[in-house]
């Protein structure tokens, strides 16, 4: 029988998944339970619009980070940090303090820290390389510049 999963479903696949499973398996646990329903001919041509419209979407978000990237690779980001007298801080830039840096000095709103991945710790001042992660597999390298006030 085929069906549409409605959640996902421990190895056996995702939401918005059209799976053929067992008779038994679709009637006595999956519908329900409300985990899936049966894929009649009208819910697989709504399964399909549905399909469609996420890789419209899926291709705008790809392509509008395609051209943040552009926008973004190879800029500069300031951050400023209280030092001791050897020149060391106290602490350390972190991924939050950057993301903040990026939203105040470039205008970019909707990222995380855990979008800001930096190859070592920051405890000095000076430059360092650090890459924001985009969408997935599109990310744009920076650089960090650590000022001391």
């Amino acid at each position: 029988m085929k069906v549409i999963l409605k959640q996902d479903v421990n190895k056996l696949g995702k939401a918005g998944s059209l799976l053929d499973v067992s008779d038994g398996h679709a009637r006595n646990f999956l519908i329900p339970k409300g985990l899936a329903v049966e894929a009649t001919p009208g819910k697989i041509a709504e399964w399909k619009s549905e399909q469609a419209r996420l890789k419209a979407k899926d291709e705008k978000l790809h392509a509008q980070a395609l051209e943040l990237q552009k926008k973004l690779q190879g800029k500069s980001v300031t951050v400023e940090g209280k030092a001791g007298e050897n020149g060391k801080l106290f602490g350390s830039i972190t991924a939050a303090q950057i993301a903040e840096a990026l939203e105040s000095q470039h205008g970019l709103k909707d990222f995380d820290k855990r979008d800001v991945k930096l190859d070592e710790v920051v405890k000095t001042s000076g430059n360092f390389k650090f890459s924001l992660k985009l969408y997935p597999g599109v990310q744009a390298d920076m650089t960090l510049t650590v000022k001391v006030s």
